[in-house]
């Protein structure tokens, strides 16, 4: 798999960028040559506000299509956008317009999780705050969220990589051309209630980060667990708000996340 670096000088040498090989569940359609937007060398930007830049990009990118398809057995299920299609159209033409789009903060939390079938995953989402820089080095910031599910190590960066996609797409109101969501109607059912238990077992997971822990409290009172009698680690009764904090201190009394 080539770098962004290597694209962009295969595109300012005239090539093509290759689209990089796509596991066999995934179909896609050859990313868009792009390579008239990449600056020729000595040129500089305009010297003009972010917001205005922003827009020159948006103008110019102006549509990326669901060019990417998800196949089973077979069988197509869905379209959709990839990052490395949002990337291909964004990367060169930010570049052209002196914008650049660095992540500013992070907020990770992780628990584990089960696929359909019981195999044991981890789950992990994150919130990142962007700052978009304009030639003239202003800025402005907006956040984002991931969400991914991971066999192993790679579900952080997922899950920063769909953010970072979703931020893409949302600022630059890109559009898809695909279907309005509002010409199909689907019908909630009811979520089942998380169980005091349930909660028991996500507080006694080592990795349930202090974030995650907070917002444990703030749900358990929303639905009316907090006092909860649970069955803690040493098989004897206590309250589930007094069970998560005293956890969190012995967790997280020195400083830890």
């Amino acid at each position: 798999m080539t770098s962004l670096a290597e694209r962009a000088e295969m595109a300012a040498n005239g090539d093509s960028p290759t689209a990089p090989a796509m596991p066999s569940e995934i179909a896609s359609e050859p990313l868009p040559d792009l390579s008239g937007y990449v600056p020729a060398e000595g040129e500089e930007w305009a010297d003009i506000p972010v917001h205005i830049a922003w827009l020159r990009v948006r103008r110019d990118i102006a549509f990326i299509g669901k060019g990417d398809a998800y196949v089973e057995n077979g069988k197509k299920k869905y379209d959709f956008r990839g990052y490395e299609r949002t990337v291909a159209a964004f990367g060169p033409i930010t570049l052209k317009h002196g914008v650049s789009v660095i992540p500013h903060r992070l907020a990770p939390s992780h628990r584990d999780a089960k696929s359909g079938k019981g195999t044991p995953m981890r789950e992990a989402t994150t919130k990142v705050t962007w700052r978009v820089y304009g030639p003239r080095g202003d800025y402005f910031e907006m956040e984002s969220e991931g969400e991914s599910l991971d066999y192993a190590d790679k579900g952080t960066a997922k899950a920063q990589t769909i953010a970072q996609r979703v931020a893409l797409l949302v600022g630059g109101l890109i559009p898809t051309g695909a279907p309005d969501s509002d010409e199909s109607n689907i019908e909630r059912g009811e979520a089942p209630p998380r169980t005091a238990a349930s909660y028991r077992d996500e507080i006694l997971e080592p990795g349930t980060s202090r974030q995650r822990m907070a917002q444990i409290n703030y749900e358990i009172k929303q639905v009316g667990l907090f006092d909860s009698k649970i069955v803690n680690e040493a098989e004897i009764e206590e309250g589930l708000g007094a069970f998560l904090y005293r956890i969190g201190q012995e967790r997280f009394a020195g400083g830890g996340q």
